[in-house]
């Protein structure tokens, strides 16, 4: 039973209240009361003390809610929404619930929604301290009503949600970004949910037509005693549930600010980054991230053939590097103790000394001698330091004496003793780890190896991606154009990227706009590939089934991203037998197949092939803006932009000019990407943006 003490209801009715004509939504007249009634009757036996948020006709809210419940306005003006309802319950919380501290907890419900259950505030608090989560929201198994054949979908009702009073710092940081949706912060907290039987119990009643059929029920409802017990969870799992136990009702699911343990199967399909709920960018990187890992397989290759292959194994360094110490530089090696020494007076002549030369040491050919006092040798850069010296005089800075440079004179204060001497196992030391496994090898890298004495390293196998265009209006290069068809520019792309990464490429063409050919595409692609790329057919389109299919091979953890271009983009595994590979499902759009395999596909399969994170995290630099870009908060947008030497010398960038998804003319004259983040709003000319440089990307 949860603590009802500590829980606050918070009866959301703070949006202008007219949809449904001159009388506020939750004063409607349902039954012998009001929908806001109805909804204060069933919320009253659940908690220990109950609000109500309005923004208008707050005496009439008063009227029906009594004495002892408040009726409060949003703190934000403007009408923005359930989340500014939210912070005021917290706001509210901070001066009002002071007894129960952090343990103190708010119980949001909508004003149009009279037929909540009973059993909320217990089944969200059981599923809330069993997650250790920041809130829990109930959840519901919806069909579709248009198609009775298709597969039930887990739907998120997030303003039915417990949430712990003490984020109200987090909430204003998120608002003062500018944005108002109440599952886009969602996703940046812990979230547990809870699968609700009675989908109907969570319906809301936007319309007259619909409240003059539901008041029989309501009447009905409001003479009937109300059950006040708690109902446990039929069960418990982590992430979106996955297959059958989701549609068969497990009560728990912990969906955590990663997204990791999204699930699996259809049941799992709606989870995160779904049509209503698309996911940051951020998260959705990190889910990739938890999920991929580096192939098992090993080889052991030729120095020659290593160029851009990935280390499996640290490569130990045989040797020190340099062997012997060395001359850094053309010059005279010497005592250090022969140095003039200004101070002690060790010389007749203070402020300079003469030594004689007493031979010449080459690179590869060292002095066999030994040098005594007052004696210094002629030395090459790269040559052995002489038994006896420990310190170089460039030769600018020595002045020669005699007609065969047979003396050299240093003045005082020239140079230290011990200087431009470089030490034996001073680049690598013998033991030590010249280069570690998850390097990408690049030409520095093979000159390092090759230093040791090394012909053969041992890198992971290559990885293997197939990958293929979807959609009946493609035609492959050579074919006539159709009235309403395209040259397939995509596959092209695709394959310029996997083979500039290093992968072994497998190219299944053109797949139609049918599920039986694309189920046939998936399954063979999983047999013989690592991962699998598919440009197209992850859209609302009634021929986009990528997603579709992915969920009855596999699972998938997202297909929907806060972002732009790219919005469309699937991401999970698909199976065939024992055979399985990670897929992602691309837009269709040329630059959106581009910036979203740079972004998402590329460092994933950079770590499948086995290379660190900080080698597969793309770089990006700072730059100020040329000019003014708009910008909305609550998603990533990535602008194509060229960036060059401002008037001052720094970093400026402009944008390539129209923006279309479809504009891949706008890529081959850019040489960035503009990254402008998920909270930002429009950006001014001059202000600081990030960017990623294409060089060492594309």
């Amino acid at each position: 039973m949860a603590p009802a003490n500590a829980i606050t209801g918070w009866i959301l009715a703070g949006g202008r209240g007219t949809r449904m004509g001159r009388v506020d939504k939750g004063l409607q007249p349902l039954g012998d009361t009001t929908m806001a009634g109805h909804v204060l009757a069933r919320l009253r036996p659940q908690v220990g003390a109950i609000a109500i948020n309005a923004n208008r006709n707050l005496t009439q809210y008063q009227a029906l809610a009594g004495p002892d419940v408040a009726v409060v306005a949003d703190h934000i003006g403007g009408f923005e929404g359930p989340l500014a309802g939210l912070q005021t319950a917290l706001l509210y919380c901070s001066a009002h619930c002071t007894a129960q501290g952090d343990t103190a907890l708010v119980l949001t419900a909508p004003c149009d929604s009279p037929f909540l259950p009973p059993d909320l505030a217990a089944r969200l608090h059981a599923a809330l301290v069993a997650n250790d989560a920041d809130v829990a929201l109930a959840v519901t198994m919806e069909t579709d009503p248009e198609n009775a054949n298709a597969a039930p979908y887990r739907q998120r009702h997030p303003v039915f949600s417990l949430i712990r009073a003490n984020l109200l710092p987090q909430l204003e940081a998120w608002l003062a970004t500018g944005a108002r949706r109440m599952e886009g912060w969602y996703h940046t907290l812990s979230v547990a949910e809870v699968l609700f039987d009675d989908a109907a119990a969570f319906r809301n009643i936007n319309t007259l037509e619909e409240l003059q059929r539901h008041a029989p029920e309501a009447t009905a409802a409001t003479s009937a005693p109300m059950a006040t017990g708690p109902k446990s969870a039929t069960g418990t799992g982590t992430g979106a549930g996955s297959g059958s136990e989701a549609e068969a009702g497990a009560g728990v699911g912990a969906v955590t600010a990663t997204g990791a343990g999204a699930g699996t199967g259809a049941g799992a399909a709606a989870g995160n980054g779904d049509d209503n709920n698309p996911l940051p960018v951020d998260q959705a990187l990190r889910l990739i991230a938890a999920r991929v890992a580096p192939v098992a397989e090993t080889e052991t290759v030729g120095l020659c053939a290593a160029l851009d292959r990935v280390l499996a194994t640290d490569i130990i360094s045989p040797i020190n590097v340099p062997a012997y110490d060395n001359s850094a530089m053309d010059g005279y090696a010497l005592r250090g103790a022969d140095l003039p020494n200004v101070e002690s007076g060790a010389h007749p002549d203070a402020g300079a000394v003469t030594l004689t030369v007493a031979g010449i040491a080459y690179a590869g050919r060292a002095f066999a001698g030994k040098v005594e006092q007052g004696q210094c040798v002629r030395i090459m850069t790269g040559a052995a330091m002489p038994a006896g010296c420990d310190s170089v005089l460039p030769q600018e800075l020595a002045a020669a004496i005699g007609s065969d440079s047979d003396s050299v004179t240093i003045a005082a204060g020239v140079i230290a003793p011990g200087a431009n001497r470089r030490f034996a196992g001073e680049d690598l030391a013998l033991g030590g780890v010249a280069l570690a496994a998850g390097k990408v090898l690049r030409p520095a890298d093979l000159g390092l190896v090759a230093s040791l004495g090394i012909a053969e390293v041992t890198v992971r196998r290559r990885l293997r991606v197939a990958f293929f265009s979807t959609g009946d209006e493609l035609r492959a290069l050579g074919q006539p154009l159709d009235d309403g068809c395209v040259y397939d520019s995509n596959r092209y792309t695709l394959f310029g990227m996997l083979a500039r990464l290093g992968c072994e490429v497998i190219d299944l063409g053109i797949v139609r706009d049918d599920p039986v050919a694309l189920e046939a595409a998936l399954r063979t692609a999983c047999r013989d590939a690592d991962a699998i790329i598919t440009s197209g057919g992850v859209s609302e389109g009634a021929a986009d089934y990528t997603r579709d299919i992915m969920a009855l091979l596999g699972d998938v953890a997202f297909w929907k991203l806060a972002m732009r271009p790219g919005r469309p983009l699937a991401f999970g595994k698909v199976s065939d037998g024992d055979a399985s590979a990670w897929l992602f499902g691309l837009p269709g759009n040329p630059v959106a197949v581009m910036v979203s395999f740079y972004l998402f596909a590329r460092p994933a399969l950079l770590r499948m092939m086995g290379a660190t994170a900080v080698a597969a995290r793309p770089l990006l630099l700072r730059a100020r803006a040329a000019t003014a870009m708009r910008k909305r908060p609550g998603r990533t947008e990535y602008q194509r932009g060229i960036v060059a030497p401002g008037p001052d010398g720094a970093p400026q960038v402009r944008l390539t000019g129209a923006q279309g998804s479809g504009i891949l003319s706008s890529m081959t004259a850019a040489n960035c990407i503009v990254v402008l983040a998920h909270g930002q709003g429009n950006v001014a000319a001059g202000d600081m943006v990030d960017i990623l440089p294409f060089d060492g990307l594309i």
